[in-house]
């Protein structure tokens, strides 16, 4: 008798586990299978057809003369957007702007501003006023020369940040704020940019929730290294893309990713630094990668210093 109640409290308990394990199995393959979907979709088919001058005439694109932000200006160009472009060089502003009316026969404007000052606004007001904005790309941005400690930083004060989406009357429009991946978790010695990109993300994913109801998409993008003159990088890889292949590949994903690393090599290494590896390692090898960063630049400066010094040493006894 006993042994037929634990036979039966066995076979229950078997029971349950075999479908406590089934129901886990299952889920976890609806997961996978949802999330091979879901990349399929982003990463594949992409939303390139998202963006047309139907959005709104005008596109505004803010550090516009180098790097990613002249990509960004190209690529809505071609796509027929008449083109505002603000930066700091009017010289730069101006051979842009030449190069997409030659190219893409499209009207454009430019405003020659200094991010690094706090008086630029109402100038910027001012040549934006009237014009029907469809897209903006949030782009300037301002790094470390090398990595440094907090205190060290020179003119700190000059970081700033521009937000200007106008777009809420109209019921659409796409905001793009260029974020980094140094955003998604602290970077030691570059702690002040990190931080700012930090807040461009979190400010970009809470004003997509409160303006998607109105049309509105904002789009936070985390890019890893791509081979820009910020970047000092001069030979692209897979990994570090020129910034032709980033922007390309992040334009499609507009409208599917409210936070995006823009391109899928990048996005498999935000899954691996944000998810896989543990955020203390992260953070670990960043700092130390940092610092060996700043003890050549570091070396190579007092190098620099001193090859000056003693050529203008050279050029006085020369001349006496």
């Amino acid at each position: 008798m006993n042994s037929l109640k634990v036979d039966d409290m066995l076979l229950m308990t078997e029971t349950l586990f075999f479908w406590v394990g089934t129901f886990t199995v299952a889920s976890l393959s609806l997961w996978v299978l949802h999330r091979l979907l879901q990349g399929f979709r982003i990463w594949v088919l992409g939303n390139g057809q998202l963006l047309s001058p139907k959005l709104g005439k005008w596109a505004v694109v803010t550090g516009a003369t180098d790097g990613i932000g002249k990509v960004y200006a190209e690529k809505l160009a071609g796509k027929g957007f008449a083109m505002m472009l603000i930066s700091r060089s009017q010289d730069k502003l101006d051979d842009v702007a030449r190069q997409l009316e030659e190219q893409y026969k499209v009207e454009t404007r430019t405003i020659a501003v200094d991010f690094g000052l706090s008086d630029i606004y109402p100038k910027i007001e001012a040549g934006l006023a009237g014009l029907e904005i469809g897209v903006l790309v949030n782009n300037v941005g301002i790094s470390y020369p090398y990595p440094e400690y907090f205190l060290h930083i020179p003119d700190l004060d000059n970081m700033t940040r521009l937000v200007l989406p106008r777009m809420v009357q109209r019921s659409k429009g796409v905001v793009l704020n260029i974020s980094s991946a140094s955003g998604m978790y602290p970077v030691p010695l570059l702690t002040v940019y990190s931080s700012s990109k930090a807040f461009v993300d979190f400010f970009s994913r809470g004003l997509q929730e409160e303006y998607k109801a109105k049309g509105i998409i904002v789009q936070s993008v985390l890019p890893f290294f791509v081979a820009t003159k910020m970047t000092r990088i001069k030979k692209p890889t897979l990994d570090k893309p020129t910034p032709e292949r980033y922007v390309a590949a992040e334009l499609t994903t507009i409208g599917l990713q409210g936070q995006t690393n823009g391109y899928f090599p990048h996005a498999v290494m935000g899954w691996l630094t944000t998810v896989l590896v543990p955020i203390n390692l992260v953070i670990y090898f960043g700092a130390r990668m940092n610092r060996a960063q700043r003890t050549g630049y570091l070396k190579r400066r007092k190098l620099r210093e001193l090859a000056n010094q003693s050529n203008g040493t050279s050029d006085r006894l020369k001349s006496e």
